[in-house]
């Protein structure tokens, strides 16, 4: 009898978790971020589709798990590399998905190839579950904590590696596992191990050519590189972004967004920084002289520079430091930079430092790796000036490609944090791009208007400027009110640039829409009914989603609204469907896609096992039968599973997003979070079936029914603590240096992670103990609820906030607890 490949399944786990967190870089850089979210997605229903092949061919595979075992590992090694590699030569362009008919079935075809390596890696790891179902704690501790480690170490691989040479690891990994496990367990072959650890070397002399990344055409990168002599100069990889710095010799770049139309000045020579293959932002030629940024004057982001004098001024993303250039030529006191990506900073003043002059070393100027709300949360200083940069480029914005993307910038409590931090008199100022109809600023204005609101602040309408130009607005907040020398001196700017003013104190109707004119007042009318008696019906009646965005609800590019949609396929004709917020209705199909594969998959293998059983003669509890079916009802079964599955996706999904803004960047809380709560887990399953031995038995009583009962409780008790303690917490806390905030997380994580880890085990061993052709199965429905589940909690924040999904998460682990087999 083979022992259990235990090391093999974690290195196997952890590859597998790998992979999915690669696929999703790699599919932003040649995709967007929505649709590789859909396609991982969806791919990750290879798992479901493993339980339902196991639980179909059980017998056969058991009989020769270490050749089955081994050759799931060594496949999803193989595959990992060629999957990828074959689906990006699929013609595939999202933006035509609606009225192209072939790229719905090219992106079928991208399904079923990113499926392959998930199912070959599940179906090994199921068939573990299924051959050893008598340690399933133990099996599912291994499982978990490699995961967990896979997790943290991807993201490692992403800061040392290429994302194509992390591709190389994960696939190494793969078939490192296959020779791990004919290794652990004794088989026969002597020859094999050396076999298959000599296939783990392939990765590594794959061409580089056959991997390459092949971003879309459609996106800024690639359509740059069409102009004649474009070339790459610079590229820098990590898991914050694939930042690459381009030149154009022939046809200079000239990158100015919202450049007034009056300007008689051009920018300077300049090179284009590039991150994931979006978001431009322009690396200007700096000699020290000002009369090179003269152009940065006629930028409706220079507002606020004519209305402060010498200003101590905060910069909130800059990038390749366009708006750093722009506060020292009106002559800022004094500039602090943050910017999230240290890459981009060591560009600037490294390797073009010679041509950027320097920007973030000049006399006055503090630059800061971090993010952004993270760095106000810990800072004391005050500033007369705080500027949120136009982070994203126009073409992605207008069509709507950042719809699913959390942004903590544009937030309720963001910008009461943003006021919090300005000296009386200071200024807010952010830039958004100009979308018709009116989306982005009317939803900035209304934010704005609620922080000061709920901050308890009088009059917000005497605190608030807004102006206009053919490509960009800037709006503007006041720590006071604007007195006439302001206004004065907002108005002259706008006239001498042909800026339209769409609102300040006391504005007539005559006086926007003036420059560059539209049809209607649209500005100006939005931001009278947000600040008069009729918001409410405003919000509730527009035809986009302009609500605030809060911290729960961090979507502020989300402004898809289902009685939009007829209209704007009525306009598809006459080129309305640019209009359409692309990411919800593709989450939503994402979620229709996903449900329907697992039904197929959870309902189609139960038929067969019960027609199976219908034909074999009943047997005594313990054995294999009908009788033993009617004993544990399948519905039973797979309702404690699916819920189990949900709740632990839920949960985790939602204190994710919660532990971003303590640990003040995204890629810390993934990888933080995600790992704690996989290892931990791991531990609550390994030493909970410890104490359920150690369970003193009672009359008519299930000890593992009892011991879910008490994990549930607790996950339910330390949820809801959490979602009462965690704001101060982290608001007392929020200030330590790194490590240690990363080591509090950790330690608040343990708890709650720990007692996760207990129901699914506990669950399949009381199936296992029962009626063992169920074990597969009831591990593929928790890997589709997991897979839903990640979609539908996505979905349940964009609507009630991450609050509720925890809420949700632990009426689901109840229901668990109450259905426990």
């Amino acid at each position: 009898m083979p022992r259990p490949p235990l090391f093999a399944l974690a290195l196997l786990s952890a590859a597998a978790l790998g992979y999915e967190i690669l696929l999703m870089r790699l599919l932003s850089i040649i995709q967007w971020h929505h649709f590789a979210y859909m396609m991982i997605s969806v791919a990750l229903l290879g798992y479901g589709a493993a339980g339902a092949l196991v639980a179909l061919a059980q017998r056969t595979l058991i009989r020769h798990f270490v050749p089955a075992f081994a050759g799931g590992a060594l496949l999803f090694g193989v595959g990992a590399m060629t999957c990828f590699a074959l689906a990006q030569h699929v013609a595939f362009n999202p933006l035509e998905i609606l009225w192209e008919p072939s790229q719905p079935l090219r992106l079928l075809l991208l399904y079923m190839l990113l499926f392959v390596p998930f199912f070959c890696a599940a179906t090994s790891v199921c068939l573990c579950f299924s051959r050893f179902s008598e340690q399933v704690h133990r099996i599912y501790s291994f499982d978990i904590l490699g995961a967990g480690l896979g997790c943290l170490g991807i993201i490692v691989a992403l800061f040392l590696l290429s994302p194509v040479n992390a591709l190389r690891l994960v696939s190494t990994a793969g078939m490192a596992a296959a020779a791990l496990a004919s290794v652990e367990c004794r088989w026969h072959r002597p020859w094999l191990p050396a076999l298959l650890l000599s296939a783990a070397i392939v990765p590594a002399g794959v061409p580089g050519d056959w991997i390459a990344l092949r971003p879309s055409e459609y996106k800024e990168l690639s359509q740059t590189l069409r102009i004649g002599n474009a070339r790459v100069v610079a590229e820098r990889s990590s898991p914050l972004g694939l930042v690459t710095v381009v030149e154009s010799p022939s046809i200079p770049l000239r990158h100015a967004p919202g450049l007034s139309l009056n300007a008689s000045l051009e920018p300077p020579p300049q090179l284009a920084v590039f991150t994931d293959g979006d978001g431009l932002s322009a690396l200007n030629r700096y000699d020290g002289g000002r009369e090179s940024l003269a152009y940065l004057g006629d930028l409706t982001s220079a507002l606020p520079y004519h209305l402060l004098r010498g200003p101590k001024v905060l910069v909130l993303g800059s990038g390749a430091g366009a708006d750093v250039l722009q506060a020292i030529y009106h002559r800022a006191s004094a500039v602090d930079a943050v910017e999230l990506n240290p890459q981009v900073i060591e560009l600037v003043q490294g390797r073009f430092g010679a041509f950027s002059g320097k920007p973030y070393s000049a006399a006055g100027v503090h630059v800061f790796a971090g993010e952004a709300r993270g760095f106000l949360a810990a800072s004391m200083e005050r500033y007369d000036l705080i500027q949120v940069a136009l982070l994203d480029s126009f073409s992605t914005s207008s069509a709507g490609l950042y719809a699913l993307s959390e942004s903590y910038l544009y937030t309720v409590e963001a910008f009461q944090g943003y006021l919090r931090h300005l000296r009386p008199g200071g200024l807010l100022a952010i830039t958004r791009w100009v979308t018709l109809p009116p989306r982005d600023i009317p939803k900035l204005f209304a934010t704005a208007v609620a922080a000061m609101e709920a901050a308890g602040i009088p009059a917000p309408s005497r605190r608030l400027a807004l102006v206009r130009g053919w490509k960009t607005a800037t709006l503007v907040v006041k720590n006071g009110e604007f007195d006439a020398a302001d206004l004065a001196a907002l108005q002259e700017f706008c006239r001498t640039r042909s800026f339209d003013v769409e609102y300040f104190p006391g504005i007539q109707p005559g006086q926007a829409n003036r420059y560059n004119v539209l049809d209607k007042p649209y500005f100006f009318d939005a931001a009278q009914a947000l600040l008069g008696r009729e918001r409410d019906q405003f919000l509730t009646h527009y035809k986009f989603d302009v609500r605030p965005a809060t911290d729960d609800r961090p979507y502020f590019f989300h402004f898809f609204k289902w009685r939009t949609l007829p209209e704007l396929l009525s306009l598809k004709a006459q080129g309305g469907l640019p209009l359409l917020e692309w990411g919800y209705p593709v989450l939503v199909a994402t979620l229709l896609q996903a449900t329907a594969a697992a039904l197929l998959l959870i309902g189609v293998p139960l038929w067969i096992l019960r027609r199976r059983a219908g034909r074999l003669p009943a047997m005594e509890p313990g054995g294999h039968g009908a009788a033993v079916a009617q004993r544990l009802p399948a519905w039973r079964v797979g309702f404690y599973f699916l819920a189990v599955g949900v709740g632990f996706m839920f949960v985790e999904i939602a204190f994710i997003q919660k532990f971003i803004l303590f640990l003040s960047h995204p890629l810390y809380a993934v990888a933080v979070v995600l790992c704690a709560f996989l290892c931990f887990a791991g531990l609550g399953s390994r030493l909970g079936s410890r104490y359920l031995q150690r369970m003193p038995a009672r009359a008519g009583d299930n000890r593992g029914r009892r011991q879910a009962a008490l994990a549930v409780s607790g996950i339910c008790v330390a949820s809801l603590v959490y979602l009462v303690a965690l704001p101060t917490v982290f608001r007392l806390l929020i200030a330590l240096p790194d490590p240690a905030r990363i080591a509090i997380s950790v330690l608040l994580i343990a708890p709650l992670a720990f007692l996760m880890g207990m129901p699914f085990p506990l669950g399949l061993a009381r199936v296992a103990a029962s009626d063992e052709t169920l074990v597969p199965w009831a591990w593929g429905i928790n890997a589709c609820a997991s897979v839903v589940a990640a979609v539908l909690a996505t979905l349940v924040a964009i609507h009630v906030g991450f609050t509720a999904v925890v809420l949700v998460a632990l009426l689901l682990y109840a229901a668990a607890a109450l259905a426990c087999p």
